[in-house]
């Protein structure tokens, strides 16, 4: 950063700043170039035929690189780094489609970094870092984005906690290690930490969705028991569940904006090779000018990514930042990235003619990816409503 940009950088306010540090730089260079060595498009529809949906080996390299820690603290292993690292290596998965449990990981291990107590975070910290699977599982058929609000719930029989209900849209379930259950405890949300030999199998069902890159299962809950210790209640629960939603949705817009970068790269491809009438279709000025409309698009996105990473990683150093602008940072990057996603993969379709409505062209597989970030912990609307919410002065 320059003079100039330092002095501009000082006269904001903190909850204005922006930063992208030289470890965040170097960082984002290694995890594309392991991304685009690793998810190559031929490698990434080989694995949506598996049944686990990514490679083993490949997770292992990403937990050897230190990703799967990246956010725990160095007293569990981890590597001490906040949310902002880990949202620089989610923007190149989410470019080339990588197919990886890192997502699912994560959420897990800011559920318990924020809301278990010292036991519990020595219990699953350590091995998440060591490359255990993480998920959450915290939605429901009503489709209610509210995370405080379910139908699941926990009862105490001495000293354990009998569950009932069902979950939907848990991530990376079938090859999870442990999961992190949001329920009703006593009249209040809570979560519990369950490892998935007490959930079984036979408890597990995969689910059909529309982006075929990811693995996404149903979960019956009814008898599964877990100790009383495995319970998170009380303020803590509440922590930890806003704690995976600010995880979610900065994941969810960082991958997004990755997915962005993507597609306009075969979009660009594309157009400096298709001819008509003698001509490359990238020369005739409506398509150049969609292109620098995706290119916008992807831009306003990392610009509301970097700011709300910004945000996080002040206040997790210490710096006193209202939860609220964090929560509001986060709204705007899920509505701009989740939006401007869509419209890049939608256009590269139609860039493509009647091809690109095939199952072989891959800008399909760019729109299916950003329909579901779209929705992942809630849509435009959901979010603009709750912006409208926090920023406007009631009328009248």
């Amino acid at each position: 950063m320059g003079h100039a940009d330092s002095a501009i950088k000082a006269t904001l306010p903190l909850s204005q700043a922006m930063s992208f540090s030289d470890e965040q730089s170097m960082l984002l260079e290694t995890a594309t170039a392991f991304c685009r060595d690793k998810s190559p498009m031929a490698t990434v529809r080989q694995r949506m035929t598996t049944d686990a949906g990514f490679d083993r080996a490949v997770w292992d390299e990403m937990v050897a690189l230190g990703w799967s820690g990246m956010a725990i603290p160095e007293s569990f292993g981890g590597s001490g780094l906040t949310l902002a690292e880990v949202a620089t290596v989610t923007e190149p998965i989410g470019r080339h489609l990588l197919a990886t449990p890192l997502f699912s990981t994560q959420l897990f291990g800011q559920a318990v970094l924020a809301g278990a107590n010292p036991t519990q975070q020595a219990l699953w910290l350590p091995k998440i870092v060591s490359g255990a699977i993480g998920t959450v599982a915290l939605f429901e058929q009503d489709g209610d984005w509210a995370l405080d609000a379910m139908a699941a719930s926990a009862r105490t029989e001495g000293n354990a906690v009998v569950l009932a209900g069902d979950k939907i849209l848990v991530g990376d379930a079938l090859q999870a290690d442990c999961f992190a259950v949001s329920v009703m405890h006593d009249g209040a949300p809570a979560l519990v930490i369950v490892a998935a030999a007490d959930i079984g199998a036979a408890r597990i069902r995969r689910e059909t969705i529309i982006d075929e890159t990811r693995r996404s299962a149903a979960l019956s809950l009814d008898g599964v028991r877990v100790p009383a210790s495995a319970l998170i209640t009380g303020e803590a629960a509440g922590k930890a569940l806003e704690a995976v939603r600010h995880a979610g949705l900065l994941l969810a817009s960082a991958e997004a904006a990755g997915g962005i970068a993507g597609v306009l790269g075969v979009v660009l491809e594309y157009l400096n090779l298709r001819k008509t009438f003698g001509r490359k279709i990238g020369s005739y000025q409506s398509l150049k000018h969609t292109c620098a409309e995706i290119l916008i698009g992807l831009e306003r996105s990392r610009s509301h990514v970097c700011h709300a990473a910004s945000l996080i990683t002040e206040a997790t150093a210490g710096a006193d930042i209202n939860s609220s602008d964090i929560d509001i940072a986060l709204r705007m990057a899920k509505v701009e990235s989740g939006d401007s996603f869509v419209f890049a993969g939608d256009r590269a379709v139609q860039f493509h003619g009647g091809f690109g409505f095939t199952w072989e062209c891959d800008a399909q597989l760019y729109l299916r990816r950003a329909l579901w970030l779209q929705y992942a912990f809630g849509d435009a609307g959901h979010h603009r409503r709750r912006l409208a919410d926090a920023l406007l002065s009631p009328v009248g």
